[in-house]
């Protein structure tokens, strides 16, 4: 169920709110020598404002595969080049966009409480089977149904409150 957690986590991190974060990057793959390779394999990436970020590549030659790679993940930014640094604005989210973007979040959420609520089947079923081969005593088939339950409600709760968390910050201006 944390990994479950931390997944959301991580999905809700690459959507992008008014906010520069060098998570926005995460999953950007550069042609790099014939090879997909992460474009923090290839370049060290900063936010030095909120409404800038700046990808510095170990290498000179990269420096179009990035901007290439950059605007193909459609993220809606357009990076500017000067010389070996290149420089990414990151405009404001309009009205319309922000509406998106907390559809898009509720969604990441649904799907981490749906994977919550999987494994709670799987461990519950579990139960049973042991239960049913005299492994536990009913008892104990019940009290760790509970302690299943108690375990599921705990994470959907840290759950939803990430997704309202990252409502918030997509919806403030």
């Amino acid at each position: 169920m944390d990994k479950a957690i931390e997944a959301a986590s991580r999905e809700l991190a690459n959507i992008r709110t008014g906010k520069a974060t060098t998570a926005m990057l995460d999953g950007i793959k550069v042609e790099y020598y014939g090879t997909p390779t992460p474009l923090k394999q290839v370049a060290s990436v900063s936010a030095p404002d909120p409404k800038l970020l700046v990808v510095q590549p170990w290498e000179k030659n990269v420096v179009p595969e990035i901007v290439k790679a950059i605007q193909k993940a459609d993220l809606g930014l357009n990076p500017l080049v000067e010389s070996s640094v290149i420089r990414i604005p990151i405009p404001p989210l309009n009205e319309e966009r922000r509406r998106d973007m907390v559809k898009l979040v509720k969604k990441f959420g649904e799907d981490g409480k749906v994977a919550i609520r999987n494994i709670r089947r799987d461990a519950i079923e579990r139960l049973k089977k042991a239960e049913k081969d005299s492994e536990i005593t009913e008892d104990e088939l019940h009290h760790g149904q509970k302690k299943v339950q108690d375990l599921t409600d705990g994470h959907t709760k840290k759950i939803d409150d990430m997704v309202e968390a990252k409502e918030a910050e997509v919806m403030e201006v």
